[in-house]
């Protein structure tokens, strides 16, 4: 049994966004992946819920007039490793997203729910963050629509307002246009577990395939939010691909980041980690974009 006070089901996003102001307390509730564990857990105890789970038109992934990427909140984590639009434009979304818990976990969890929970460990949240994604939210005065470095406020915390939802996640063509990345996470058993790591780099490469054009990586647990690390960024930034290169882009990220130390792992060791992880996804994401080092 879960104990809960009351629990509204919103027939609209504009019904969702008046439960909000109404129920100022109540806590979102998407596909429960998150906030039924905690419930069942005691930690939650006696909490009133607002349910959007039927809000299908906060489902599905979209290209707009100006080509920009449009993620509704509410697209279960499967959906978006299938989708056309996702395998086309920003596979490496789908490829983070797919090592979300297990196949039931990834049919009901929400890419909205998974960075709203505000947690550094979440899976997509370094690959939005390396693309610079945008969130949109919507509240009593329309749309607001935030940078994802300025959604994440500390650890735990996201900038959603007072009567307000989440009903998108929005990546430029700019952002994805050209540019290819790989996701790695290391976590302490390969299925089923949070991450101790994750890292996520993209790269877009000269016309001649010879040089950098652009580099992003961003990291989950590296800090108590997700992080870029712009020294990595800029050291390969116009550079020539090369072995050398790799190493240097790997070793840079020292210069940002900031793990600690947990019972999952030693801050140390989470160091070596993104040093070899951001040369390893750095490499493999030069080999998509039809590079060689």
């Amino acid at each position: 049994m879960y104990d809960m006070k009351a629990l509204y089901q919103a027939e609209s996003v504009q019904d969702a966004v008046a439960l909000r102001l109404k129920h100022p307390e109540a806590q979102i509730i998407a596909g429960g992946s998150d906030v039924l564990v905690q419930m069942r857990e005691g930690k939650r105890a006696g909490a009133e819920l607002i349910s959007v789970y039927g809000l299908d038109a906060l489902r599905g992934v979209s290209l707009e007039a100006d080509g920009t990427l449009r993620i509704g909140s509410l697209t279960s984590f499967s959906h978006i490793t299938r989708d056309p639009l996702i395998q086309k434009y920003v596979n490496v979304l789908g490829e983070a997203v797919d090592q979300v818990g297990g196949p039931q976990i990834r049919n009901i969890g929400t890419i909205g729910g998974n960075t709203c929970n505000g947690v550094t460990s979440a899976d997509s949240a370094s690959t939005l963050f390396a693309y610079d994604a945008t969130v949109e939210l919507t509240g009593q005065d329309g749309v607001r629509r935030v940078p994802i470095q300025e959604f994440y406020i500390r650890a735990g915390k996201v900038d959603i307002r007072a009567g307000e939802l989440q009903t998108a996640i929005l990546i430029s063509r700019e952002s994805y246009e050209h540019t290819f990345g790989h996701y790695i996470k290391y976590a302490m058993r390969s299925a089923m577990d949070i991450a101790t790591l994750g890292t996520s780099v993209n790269v877009r490469l000269s016309d001649d395939k010879k040089y950098v054009e652009r580099a992003r990586v961003a990291f989950g647990v590296a800090g108590p939010i997700p992080l870029r690390a712009e020294t990595a960024e800029k050291t390969a930034a116009g550079a020539r691909l090369s072995a050398e290169l790799a190493e240097a882009f790997g070793a840079a990220v020292r210069e940002d980041i900031h793990p600690r130390d947990s019972w999952r792992a030693a801050r140390d060791f989470r160091m070596h980690i993104a040093v070899e992880s951001a040369k390893r996804a750095f490499a493999e994401a030069v080999r998509l974009a039809g590079g060689e080092l």
